[in-house]
């Protein structure tokens, strides 16, 4: 029985203990007590927080903010302890969250590092670098003010945007939010270079440049010049259209592309192309070789269209003669004569096609030289016999049949 109460009085002064513990431990952790009361600070300024305790026990003290994390170490002095933040830390803006790492972790609290009031470097973007006349198009300057520290300033700092182009010069202000600036700058009715440039708070961007380039072409009108109105298959028809603007007046841009579609009397498309310099373009063809009418309609693609115009060509060659010799295995052409009598100049195209028993076997084509050309059929190739012959130049035919080669 005594054993029994003596074990019972050890129990008790066991749990007695443990009590007693826990209540120093809690009275400790309470004893520790913040003296900082300063929760906002410029970035860059030193950051010290302060904490009376009566241990002589130093404590960590976690402290975390969106660049990450780390533990600092105490100074304990007069029962005092003091923590500074790192620079690390305290030189970028925004919310530091703070744990004292007490047995409890009792404390804890924020801290916020604000903006200088002050710029130091304008990183300015702005785009897109060209935009379409007529007020509908726009480009956006984005300003973003920092301090030395590489910080945005703080929120609603003034930015002055200022933009010269033609013979005005206007300015706007926009102030920062959420770190920026930013304005759309729309474009004028006039085509023509916009510079742009920003300032806060004493400090100037560098000058950046908008081409305003002209809009959509409207249609325009097309004409043609050429020496002459004959089908020599030499000379040369030029096509030019007016000033190609746009629907503001403004010349459209150097090298607008320009197509010139032809349709000849036989149902065939042509094209020639040129491209716009000071707004007109102009483009060259040949003439044909034989009588023809064009119709010729122009277009920019997609966007515009000319009027419609029509060319006629007289035929140049009125006829030709042919010789047969060497037994007929020679077949001379010539002379090729022009409008005034002269000899058409070199390069027109002639065609002889040979028939034997109504079926084709061979067409050959050959060119003028001197106003003549000629054909010479080997025997290797062409058997002997009766062939028939067409030939045809400058849009004329001529046929012979029943030629014998032997």
């Amino acid at each position: 029985m005594q054993i029994k109460h003596t074990y019972l009085l050890l129990l008790g002064l066991i749990l007695l203990s443990s009590f007693t513990v826990i209540q120093e431990t809690e009275v400790a952790s309470t004893e520790i007590k913040l003296i900082s009361t300063q929760t906002e600070f410029e970035v860059g300024q030193p950051v010290v927080l302060t904490f009376s305790t009566s241990s002589e026990v130093q404590i960590d003290l976690y402290c975390s903010n969106s660049y990450g994390s780390t533990v600092i170490s105490s100074s304990l002095k007069n029962n005092t302890l003091e923590f500074s933040i790192p620079e690390t830390i305290t030189k970028k803006i925004g919310a530091i969250n703070w744990t004292l790492l007490d047995d409890n972790k009792s404390l804890s609290g924020k801290l916020h590092i604000l903006p200088k009031p002050e710029v130091a470097i304008m990183e300015t973007y702005i785009g897109p670098p060209s935009i379409e006349s007529g007020g509908k198009d726009f480009t956006t300057l984005v300003v973003i003010p920092t301090d030395s520290l590489d910080n945005p300033v703080p929120t609603h700092t003034l930015v002055i945007a200022k933009f010269q182009f033609l013979d005005s010069e206007e300015g706007f202000d926009i102030f920062t939010k959420n770190l920026i600036a930013y304005r759309n700058i729309y474009s004028k009715p006039e085509s023509g270079r916009m510079l742009v440039s920003s300032e806060s708070l004493g400090i100037n961007s560098k000058e950046y440049t908008i081409n305003v380039m002209p809009a959509i072409p409207t249609d325009f009108e097309i004409s043609a010049t050429r020496p002459h109105d004959y089908a020599d298959g030499n000379q040369v028809t030029t096509f030019w259209t007016t000033i190609i603007k746009d629907e503001y007046n403004n010349v459209v841009s150097d090298g607008t592309f320009v197509t010139f579609f032809i349709k000849n009397g036989k149902g065939h498309i042509l094209k020639t192309t040129g491209t716009t310099i000071d707004g007109v373009a102009n483009s060259k063809i040949i003439h044909p070789d034989f009588a023809d009418n064009w119709n010729i309609k122009a277009y920019v693609d997609g966007m515009s269209e000319s009027n419609r115009i029509s060319l006629s060509y007289k035929q140049v060659i009125k006829d030709f003669n042919v010789e047969f010799s060497e037994h007929n295995r020679l077949i001379e052409i010539g002379p090729l004569q022009s409008f005034m009598g002269q000899m058409i100049p070199d390069g027109m195209h002639i065609k002889l096609k040979i028939y034997r028993n109504n079926s084709l076997v061979n067409t050959l084509t050959k060119t003028s030289f001197n106003g003549y050309t000629s054909f010479k059929l080997k025997p290797a190739i062409y058997e002997n016999g009766h062939y028939n012959f067409s030939i045809e130049t400058a849009g004329l035919s001529k046929e012979f049949n029943s030629i014998k080669l032997w």
